[in-house]
């Protein structure tokens, strides 16, 4: 994952701030994409980490340096590697090295996050500059409340690398500064990549069954009939991350019942997983299992298995981000057409159009409050907000980034044009969850795999489930250890 990915806090003013109407507004207006990726790292123990009392020296702010780089500071960098890859950080690395020749840059990239680093978060000896993606992210709620994280105004208000009559921040998508936000001004994440969520599949195969993308469910279930019929399975997902369900349960969720649903959500507030929006979506989910239209042996399969079950034709519909393009470029045949569409909704009662979709900002990059070399961490993803590496992430990976650009003279992928149709198609009504970053355990460990996981191998029933997943919520908001946030 891309999440992973993915995908995935603040203090003053904006969101957790921003209201999410704004955010859809301001997302749905560019109209373009991408999210998350994972290697091994080796002993981390060494290198660049170290902060508190050893903070590197500030270097001379220059028109060329204006964050005041120390140009001898060594630099760690470790990246999630996983559907993105490593070779555009690796490209933006060589950059810096070239900016700062006296400089040296560790680089690694690691699917171990958590578990790599946060000891060393713990120890006060972190990174420069994480890419905190895929299954072991940690939870950036957690680092946000315990002050673990810098505030990257400096690197948003720095002059950007093209253009220094041009801040960073004016370069950026709508939307990708206050994703960044937690409850206040101060922006703790940048988010690289711009992802559309949905549901995937092959074009071709949806003609080779003379039919169209369903737009509500009862469609939906006659699509999979017919894929059974030619020994296709209608749905896989990935099996041992459920949390990938999400990517097109949620957003059928706020168009069943209204994207005030997925705010109360968000709130933790109480019995928002009772609502009935929430209830029919599980129920509809549930059918696919229950008449068999899920792919045999999908809660085994981990997020490449069931990318590469689905790219063999083995499945027809996948729950996932715009990273899954590249990420299974090795195993998609020629003329496979990959497509996204918005998720099926229930029918003409639903209280939100066909083509509510989820979209925001994924692959976060954070820079740790106690790095040794913070300024150069902001350095290293000012250089990676240029329109020339952005252009070389895009052209290598079938994703956008978040710098506003980037495009000209790249022949769009089929997935890559399908996610700007799809926007296009959503308009106003893109959504944004943000409980995948705000609690991640939550998120990833109680609703999708103790939940959702759960409901979809047959093991719990839809209202089940919800009841479980309701009393993991309500832990979660009378947890004092935690620091919580709502849509303001």
């Amino acid at each position: 994952m891309g999440p992973t990915s993915a995908e995935p806090t603040g203090t003053t003013g904006h969101p957790a701030g921003v209201g999410r109407r704004d955010l859809i507004k301001r997302s749905a207006a560019l109209g373009l994409i991408s999210v998350p990726s994972m290697s091994f790292l080796s002993a981390c123990a060494s290198g660049g980490g170290g902060g508190g009392e050893d903070k590197a020296e500030a270097g001379e702010k220059t028109a060329r340096n204006p964050l005041g780089v120390n140009n001898s500071a060594q630099l760690e960098f470790v990246l999630f590697d996983g559907g993105f890859g490593k070779e555009y950080a690796e490209d933006a690395v060589r950059i810096y090295e070239k900016n700062f020749p006296d400089a040296t840059v560790e680089f690694s990239a690691t699917q171990k996050i958590q578990s790599t680093l946060q000891p060393r978060f713990n120890q006060g000896t972190p990174p420069d500059l994480i890419d905190n993606s895929g299954a072991e992210q940690m939870d950036m709620g957690v680092l946000v409340g315990k002050d673990q994280l810098a505030d990257l105004t400096p690197l948003l208000d720095a002059p950007s690398y093209d253009d220094p009559a041009r801040k960073v921040r004016d370069t950026l998508r709508p939307g990708i500064v206050e994703m960044g936000q937690f409850d206040g001004e101060r922006v703790w994440i940048l988010y690289y990549a711009y992802t559309v969520y949905g549901v995937w599949y092959s074009q071709k195969a949806l003609d080779s069954l003379d039919a169209e993308y369903p737009r509500t469910w009862d469609e939906m279930l006659a699509v999979c009939a017919k894929a059974k019929k030619k020994g296709m399975a209608g749905w896989t997902y990935a099996g041992k991350y459920p949390y990938y369900i999400p990517f097109s349960l949620y957003p059928m969720i706020a168009k069943v019942g209204g994207t005030e649903v997925l705010d109360a959500i968000d709130n933790l507030e109480p019995n928002a997983w009772k609502h009935p929006a929430v209830k029919a979506c599980f129920e509809a989910y549930y059918e696919l299992y229950r008449k068999g239209y899920v792919l045999k042996g999908t809660p085994g399969l981990d997020h490449i298995q069931s990318q590469t079950a689905w790219a063999k034709g083995d499945a027809l519909f996948l729950p996932n981000g715009s990273w899954v393009e590249n990420e299974s470029a090795k195993v998609i045949p020629a003329g496979f057409q990959v497509t996204v569409s918005a998720p099926t909704g229930l029918d003409a009662s639903d209280k939100l159009p066909f083509g509510t979709i989820w979209a925001s900002g994924g692959e976060p990059f954070i820079v740790p409050a106690k790095a040794r070399n913070g300024t150069g961490g902001m350095e290293q993803l000012r250089i990676m907000l240029s329109e020339a590496s952005s252009r070389n992430f895009t052209s290598k990976v079938k994703s956008l980034t978040a710098y506003d650009g980037g495009t000209d003279g790249i022949e769009l992928t089929p997935g890559l044009k399908a996610g700007v149709a799809a926007l296009d198609l959503a308009g106003e009504n893109v959504v944004n969850p943000r409980i995948q970053d705000w609690y991640v355990k939550l998120q990833k460990e109680q609703i999708g795999v103790g939940g959702l996981g759960e409901m979809m191998a047959g093991r719990l029933t839809p209202a089940e489930a919800i009841k479980k997943i309701q009393g993991y919520a309500d832990d979660a908001a009378k947890d004092t250890s935690i620091k919580h946030y709502k849509h303001q």
